[in-house]
């Protein structure tokens, strides 16, 4: 035994001989990917200056640790440090020279290299981790599902996990299934199942998840003493590649869906606001789905934005008007995957009664004289026809001018009281809804006016808009 210990003390001080105070050593040079490695520092000196090591072989530090040793060799005492630092390498690859500063004099390490294996897939296995999917070709849009299924030998034992889902890049995820837990024969299972559905067209891949499993070891230290710790070894699951075929032109929606209009009233006051409530219900990309406001003239129609939950997707919007009018069909034309039919479902149109509606003005036409009194103008004297026409160019102008004076005094009048009356500012501001401010003062007024708020607008805000808009 002490034959040994002197010659692990020889090639010790034989290594501090060719690489001064520090001498770097791993406990694996051959691990599986997904094994953790721990590289050793072991320095030599009284005062040392600690590196800050953040990475090891492309790959983060998991954890730190120091240990202190003392020797007396002949009455003689030296002093080591440990400098010890997990990870977990991805890849085969080279630890590169640490430079530690000792007693003022900075020295580098040995270099290592490490040999990483892919992770043995056996059905022995203590603990596997796989990804599977009902279909690998799509489109766009098109629902699947993708199940991550996580099994554990019953007689194997896990002090800690620790779980890191894969990355789905490309995909939108519409729903997380709760882990589902139950047993067999051999095994303890975990599966999760994720709805989801691809974003664009092309090769996309799932990245692979990954588990880390935590279990009981141990080791000899110099003294022969067995010491518990904690290993971790991770574990990755396969990847996924799916084909994602575009959908047909002019058609952003694949799935199968029912779309349903309902209207609060059927019949409602001038000016007051009627809200439909538009329902569409399927399997499907319904995040592309836009909004439904439709264009309806002498009518103000105000939409509300757009809310998903699960399958239904729900929109609101409000119709004011002083007449009777009429709610057109909504539809969606979509594509759908099973028949790999193009197909369009629809509502119905909507009648709406406006009680004490303003009756539209009727237009008079004055019938043209008939032929015998043209004639008999025709028999006056030519000078009254040439005093007539005069005669009537003056007063036409006078008249044009009178009106004209009037209807910028009656604008003026109209443009001070749409400040005051917030339905006659909206309608106002309608037309120039794409301008950022204007847009934020229709929602101030409608929040005003049909959610009985009472928020103080921007006058100077509302002043710079109505300069700009010659409103």
């Amino acid at each position: 035994m002490n034959t040994i210990l002197k010659l692990l003390f020889l090639l010790l001080i034989s290594s501090f001989a060719l690489y001064g105070g520090v001498v770097a050593k791993v406990d694996a040079k051959r691990v599986e990917l997904g094994d953790v490695v721990t590289l050793s520092l072991i320095v030599s000196g009284e005062d040392v200056t600690r590196p800050n090591v953040q990475r090891v072989c492309d790959s983060d530090v998991i954890s730190t640790s120091t240990q202190t040793n003392m020797q007396i060799i002949n009455g003689s005492v030296s002093k080591s440090f440990t400098l010890n630092y997990t990870f977990m390498p991805q890849k085969s690859c080279k630890i590169e020279p640490v430079e530690i500063e000792i007693d003022g004099k900075v020295e580098r390490s040995n270099p290592l290299e490490i040999e990483v294996a892919l992770q043995s897939m056996t059905k022995d296995a203590d603990f596997t981790l796989t990804l599977s999917s009902d279909k690998k070709e799509l489109f766009v849009g098109e629902p699947f599902e993708l199940t991550l299924t996580f099994k554990q030998k019953r007689d194997s034992e896990a002090v800690d996990i620790k779980f890191s889902p894969p990355e789905f890049k490309g995909f939108w995820v519409k729903s997380e299934m709760q882990p589902q837990r139950y047993q067999d024969a051999k095994d303890s299972i975990t599966k999760i199942v994720y709805t989801m559905a691809p974003q664009r067209a092309g090769e996309l891949k799932t990245t692979k998840a990954q588990i880390q499993i935590a279990s009981r070891s141990g080791g000899a230290n110099g003294f022969s003493t067995w010491i518990p710790t904690i290993k971790w070894k991770s574990y990755f699951s396969n990847e996924l590649t799916f084909d994602v075929k575009p959908l047909p032109s002019g058609i952003t929606i694949a799935g199968d869906f029912t779309i349903s209009a309902t209207a609060d009233k059927e019949e409602v006051d001038a000016n007051e606001p009627l809200n439909v409530t538009i329902d569409v219900i399927g399997d499907g990309n319904l995040e592309d789905i836009k909004s439904f406001k439709p264009s309806i003239e002498g009518v103000a129609v105000f939409d509300e934005k757009i809310s998903i939950e699960k399958d239904v997707l729900t929109q609101r919007i409000a119709f004011v008007s002083e007449r009777d009018f009429v709610i057109p069909s909504f539809s969606i034309k979509y594509f759908d995957p099973k028949t790999k039919e193009t197909k369009i479902a629809s509502t119905k149109e909507i009648s709406i009664k406006v009680k004490n509606a303003k009756p539209q003005e009727v237009l008079n036409i004055k019938k043209h004289e008939t032929q015998s009194e043209v004639s008999e103008d025709l028999k006056a004297p030519q000078i009254g026809i040439f005093a007539s026409l005069t005669l009537f160019l003056s007063g036409l102008a006078l008249g044009v001018l009178i009106m004209f004076f009037m209807k910028k005094k009656n604008f003026k009048r109209e443009d001070k009281r749409s400040i005051k009356d917030p339905k006659t500012l909206l309608m106002k501001l309608l037309p120039f809804r794409d301008d950022e401010e204007v847009k934020a003062m229709i929602e101030t007024l409608e929040k005003n006016i049909y959610s009985n708020q009472n928020i103080e607008l921007d006058k100077k805000i509302l002043r710079k808009i109505k300069e700009r808009y010659k409103i």
